[in-house]
């Protein structure tokens, strides 16, 4: 057991890497603890689960639409310095929402439109961070970096919800946003006390960004290896992983629940998917077989969550939904990572966050559509058809390598 938790957590051995783990758990523990207020005052103000759906989608519509270029900057620039420069500028949402929301004048209008400046800003902020953990880790420690970075986004996806869910019960919405604005500064003085020797320099390029980013999507295109994973994550992700719309109206509309029992859903999940990335990261595989495992065990457990009868018993079957989610993503992400050329890596990781993200602004409304008009559970049985074809079509692909590779050893 011992030397399965060390192997989980390799990747800490690197001192920047273990600077930036520190960082990222504080700050995006914030982000879920400001995703978590922003979507139960959207609920509390106009009492639609469409429009839950709507402010999913205007969080990640930017990156749908402009992920591609900010994964060019990513390539650009020093992904250090872009990362300290949208941290510094994500700020700023939060505090004009604490501003309106503690003055009483907030409206559907200002939140959707706060909403889509910080998804703006998260279209160059995703990918840098996508690319940058390459940088500090290198290929030999990439699996278990992307593991890790997993256990990061899951575990501040239990600490954050929680956080905000005691916080909405007792004071309201207004303490999440300003807290939020503050983790960004732990994360600014991570970035800058890096060792800047130790990080790969911005391959040095006068190619138009547009040139780049076509550039890249020809590169993706004509390699199997980036295009298929690619692929299976966009059917997973504008179908499957809506559960930012998914659990407040499964919370409020299903088990008839408040801000609390939406915080338990979210951060039973959240936990499960911390279990699942040390598990991911300990293994260290990756590939098609891992991909079309976890996309079936996806497929069954969305399947169970939405035949559970009550809170109590959807709780840990949200857990292993939650580990064989992130199981999935990771295993992707990884393969994908170690499948792109160095230059590529910031825009190919950008179309990666489209595909994983940026599906969200059509999936999002769709789920909260259904949800609304007929029952939230209906959104988790679509969740399992899109892990379903995901797995069969990872299994053919699997299947097609081992044929290909046979015939070129024969």
């Amino acid at each position: 057991m011992t030397a399965a938790l060390r192997r989980s957590f390799d990747s800490l051995q690197v001192p920047n890497f273990r600077r930036y783990f520190k960082g990222q758990v504080v700050s995006l523990s914030g982000n879920w603890m400001q995703t978590v207020a922003e979507v139960w005052l959207i609920l509390s103000l106009t009492g639609s689960g469409f429009a839950v759906g709507v402010a999913t989608a205007l969080q990640f519509l930017p990156i749908m639409l402009f992920g591609a270029l900010g994964g060019s900057l990513a390539d650009r620039f020093a992904k250090r310095d872009l990362l300290m420069v949208t941290q510094a500028l994500m700020m700023i949402p939060p505090l004009i929402l604490l501003g309106v929301t503690v003055a009483g004048v907030v409206t559907p209008l200002m939140v959707f439109g706060l909403i889509l400046i910080r998804g703006a800003l998260l279209s160059v902020d995703n990918p840098a961070r996508q690319a940058f953990v390459m940088e500090m880790v290198g290929p030999d420690r990439i699996v278990n970096a992307v593991s890790l970075n997993s256990v990061i986004v899951h575990s501040a996806r239990v600490a954050g919800p929680a956080v905000a869910g005691i916080l909405i019960a007792t004071v309201g919405v207004a303490p999440c946003f300003g807290l939020n604005a503050a983790t960004f500064l732990f994360m600014i003085w991570a970035l800058y006390g890096m060792d800047r020797k130790c990080l790969a320099e911005p391959p040095a390029t006068d190619t138009s960004e547009s040139g780049r980013v076509r550039a890249a999507v020809r590169h993706v295109m004509k390699t199997p290896e980036l295009a298929m994973p690619l692929l299976l994550m966009a059917v997973v992700g504008t179908l499957g992983l809506n559960f930012q719309v998914i659990l407040p109206l499964l919370a409020r509309l299903t088990f008839e629940g408040g801000a609390s029992s939406y915080a338990v859903l979210v951060s039973s999940m959240g936990a499960g998917s911390v279990i699942g990335a040390l598990i991911t990261g300990a293994r260290g595989k990756t590939g098609m077989g891992v991909i079309a495992a976890s996309a079936l065990a996806f497929g069954g457990l969305a399947m169970a969550a939405a035949l559970m009868p009550s809170l109590a018993t959807e709780i840990p079957v949200l857990a292993l939904l939650g580990a064989s989610a992130v199981t999935f993503a990771a295993a992707i992400n990884s393969t994908i990572q170690l499948a792109v050329e160095p230059e590529m890596r910031g825009r190919v990781m950008a179309l990666y966050s489209v595909v994983f993200l940026g599906s969200t602004p059509i999936g999002g409304p769709l789920v909260g559509f259904i949800s609304e008009s007929a029952d939230p559970r209906l959104a988790l049985v679509l969740a399992s058809i899109s892990g379903l074809i995901a797995a069969a079509g990872a299994w053919w692909i699997s299947g097609r390598n081992r044929v290909r590779a046979r015939l070129e050893t024969a």
